[in-house]
């Protein structure tokens, strides 16, 4: 699989047709729940099978210093593959370069041990996200190198 930034419009155009399959049709999200304002301003990421064929996607959303990592969906066909976790760690890797702190996101419970797996931790109460699904919310902090100063210590 090649997962990369979506940069173009056909790119960005493929990430909202994985996210309208797996949100809107599969999982029955309200459309007016799915589409926000974010989607202009966030950073989306594309996964495509080797054929070049669409198959995941996710965005990432600056949030002071954590990056919200959102929307994560792979097409059913490439579930079972891995594709998931290396749109996280492709997300966990763009933040920690980009200078975050570290990633946050909502997680469907259905999804949690998923993520914890990737090093997330749950964090507060099961809530609709207003999409009729319950979440929670869950975090992980990107570990600092040590300064000599601090290794002194």
């Amino acid at each position: 699989m090649q997962i990369s930034l979506a940069r173009t419009n056909s790119a960005r155009q493929a990430c909202f047709d994985i996210r309208r399959a797996v949100f809107i049709d599969e999982q029955r999200i309200p459309e007016a729940e799915e589409w926000d304002a974010f989607d202009d301003s966030c950073t989306h990421v594309l996964a495509s099978a080797p054929s070049g064929q669409p198959a995941g996607t996710a965005r990432i959303i600056g949030k002071g210093d954590m990056a919200k990592i959102g929307r994560v969906a792979v097409l059913p066909e490439f579930r079972g593959t891995g594709l998931g976790r290396d749109l996280v760690q492709f997300c966990l890797q763009h933040a920690r370069q980009s200078g975050f702190a570290g990633a946050e996101l909502e997680a469907q419970l259905y999804a949690i041990p998923f993520y914890e797996r990737l090093g997330f931790t749950a964090e507060g109460p099961e809530f609709d996200d207003g999409s009729g699904i319950l979440h929670r919310y869950m975090a992980l902090g990107f570990r600092r190198a040590q300064t000599s100063a601090t290794v002194a210590q």
